[in-house]
């Protein structure tokens, strides 16, 4: 969980020393957030201001303005995404899919209640219809008011938000066939809320039948680092094996998060000629760590 300390710290030095009082000659007040990465393992940045803190139904939300990264958006104690460098997840989120796809007319999304996803997708002119699903309605709202960068993706009249469960109204939609389907929902932690939707069996009963004929799914897949990427990303991508026969897992480093980043695409079809050598290159490289977990079931 993410935790916010403010501390006095010498204005030419680095060791700083809790104090709620006013700070002497010399010294100055300095606010920090700082999450754990892991056991023995902290990530911690200096604050401007804490612009809102609250909670909903489901999580707990807040809104920082650091002072690397611009405005940060947490959510249970996890940062989701920075001003400065949450373009490179958006990015690598979408567009490797919408430009493998010959002609992506409609697309679901799973979660991505900022509206930065929908954002990306919007930029494509061949995207006619774009469903995003959240369970948060009060995070959809939050996110309307503060990350004005996506306010015009929410005034998209071609974009339609769904205030439910990701599964439940995909599960609904029988009749209903997308180009492309986009997982932008948190890491599959064992008894979490979205553990269920990274599941072979979500995969093969729900995504695949939901896909159009040459239908592309991707999903963000956790931190995808050295030492990193068998937390969950090994595990997405051997889970997609089992169920799909092209799988391509790919990855970027993202500043704020302090690691690389992974994500997965899994297509109907094999991918044009021009996209598969680099794609398989991407695949060789990131295939060479080991799979230490078989996947979800």
């Amino acid at each position: 969980m993410g935790e916010i300390s403010c501390s006095t710290e010498p204005i030419n030095g680095v060791l700083s020393r809790s104090s709620s009082s006013p700070p002497p000659s010399g010294y100055r007040k300095s606010c920090w957030y700082e999450e754990e990465i892991e056991e023995n393992l902290r990530w911690c940045f200096a604050l401007n201001s804490i612009l809102h803190t609250g909670s909903t139904q489901y999580q707990e939300i807040a809104l920082f303005d650091t002072k690397p990264f611009g405005k940060a958006l947490v959510i249970d104690g996890k940062l989701q995404s920075a001003e400065v460098d949450e373009f490179v997840y958006h990015e690598c989120l979408v567009h490797p899919p919408l430009l493998n796809h010959p002609n992506p007319k409609a697309v679901f999304i799973m979660g991505g209640g900022e509206g930065s996803t929908a954002r990306e997708i919007l930029k494509h002119t061949t995207v006619d219809k774009v469903v995003m699903c959240d369970i948060d309605e009060e995070v959809v709202e939050f996110c309307k008011e503060y990350l004005v960068v996506n306010t015009e993706a929410f005034n998209d009249p071609r974009l339609d938000v769904i205030i439910n469960d990701a599964r439940a109204e995909l599960e609904k939609r029988k009749e209903e066939k997308f180009d492309v389907i986009v997982g932008d929902l948190a890491d599959p932690i064992e008894g979490g809320p979205c553990y269920k939707l990274y599941t072979k069996y979500f995969y093969e009963s729900t995504v695949k039948p939901r896909l159009s004929q040459g239908g592309i799914f991707v999903t963000q897949a956790g931190p995808a680092g050295i030492f990193s990427h068998a937390e969950v990303y090994t595990c997405i991508y051997n889970t997609l094996r089992q169920v799909f026969k092209y799988v391509v897992p790919y990855a970027a480093h993202i500043p704020s998060y302090a690691d690389t980043w992974g994500w997965v695409m899994v297509l109907l079809h094999c991918l044009r000629v021009s996209y598969f050598f680099f794609f398989f290159w991407v695949c060789h490289c990131i295939s060479s760590f080991p799979p230490i977990i078989t996947g979800f079931r």
